[in-house]
């Protein structure tokens, strides 16, 4: 696969990786998207012991005559975002304007939907992008599909790639932009003393979000399970593993990976990742894999922090600045 992005080079005092990080995370898109429908996708049937689960899908679709025929974006947001998220907004407008379809799904939990699953959600639910992506492929005919995510969002489309492997002809393109595929070694990263504002800001966001979860269902999940929980390691060791499946955080960060099923990646996939990344970490065995399979295009650029990717506008061409996502449209109408 050959993709050559555009050299990114930074906005103007925007070097350091942390200014990007936390720029990019608050500086609005244009939102020029036409009106949604909303889907209720069920990601995992009901048991005798719990209501199924459901994800929420705010779906933007163009005219009945070519929809079929249309690329259809997936897109997928980091930990503790939403649909409604700035960097999927600002995708899915470029997409959109593009003239394709695009599907902004909510992970479980997500955007106001605590009541719609039983469960918690994770890094390894890839499973639930599958079911969107079946759904929505059987629904509406569509004939090829592109999955594009961001951090947590990152990882679980490249490890569903990996999982489904050649199996899929629908899924045509993946792209993870500052993409947790090493999830063991970026949990710890957040806990360095420099990065410690961001996994406070996980930390009491997850934290908020299990005990509205317990509220809703008291007969599956202990709020005291929350207290004095010091880490993000902590949380995934004491609530995550706990309520998840997984024998302990370590257990679930290797799992829930997509670093372990990167060989078996079948379809143009694009990583986008900065060196400058406050908190994300490849490792070196993971970058051997993405060496030795022609299906992964790993861009690393010098700056850009974690999901942020801020480049100097340029409104006598149209571009916006935001580097990131129309290097992702540019891949997408070139591999999808």
């Amino acid at each position: 696969m050959s993709f050559e992005p555009t050299p990114f080079v930074p906005r103007r005092w925007l070097w350091n990786g942390h200014i990007q990080t936390i720029a990019g995370n608050f500086l609005p898109r244009k939102n020029q998207l036409p009106p949604y429908t909303s889907e209720l996708i069920e990601v995992s049937p009901a048991t005798s012991n719990q209501i199924s689960s459901q994800v929420l899908c705010h779906c933007h679709w163009q005219s009945e005559a070519v929809r079929s025929s249309r690329l259809t974006a997936i897109l997928l947001h980091g930990l503790e975002g939403s649909s409604q998220s700035q960097y999927i907004v600002g995708n899915a407008t470029k997409m959109w304007r593009a003239g394709m379809n695009v599907v902004r799904m909510n992970m479980r939990n997500c955007g106001d939907t605590e009541s719609l699953s039983p469960t918690l959600y994770h890094s390894g639910l890839s499973g639930d992008v599958n079911a969107v992506m079946q759904f929505v492929t059987r629904r509406f005919g569509l004939e090829r599909v592109a999955l594009v995510g961001y951090s947590m969002g990152g990882n679980l489309v490249l490890k569903l790639a990996g999982e489904l492997g050649a199996s899929n002809s629908v899924l045509k393109a993946v792209a993870g932009i500052s993409p947790a595929l090493d999830l063991g070694p970026s949990a710890d990263a957040l806990h360095l003393p420099s990065n410690r504002l961001y996994e406070h800001r996980f930390r009491a966001a997850l934290l908020k979000r299990f005990r509205r979860k317990a509220m809703l269902f008291p007969r599956v999940y202990d709020p005291a399970q929350a207290d004095g929980v010091s880490s993000l390691r902590d949380f995934d060791e004491r609530i995550t593993a706990l309520y998840s499946g997984f024998t302990s955080a370590s257990d679930y960060y290797f799992r829930a990976a997509a670093a372990r099923v990167l060989e078996t990646i079948a379809v143009p996939t694009l990583i986008l990742h900065a060196l400058d990344d406050p908190f994300v970490r490849i490792t070196e065995e993971s970058r051997a894999k993405i060496a030795a399979n022609a299906n992964i295009h790993l861009v690393e650029t010098a700056h850009g922090g974690h999901c942020a990717f801020l480049d100097p506008p340029s409104p006598a061409t149209g571009h916006d600045g935001y580097w990131a996502e129309s290097t992702v449209l540019r891949f997408l109408q070139e591999n999808g």
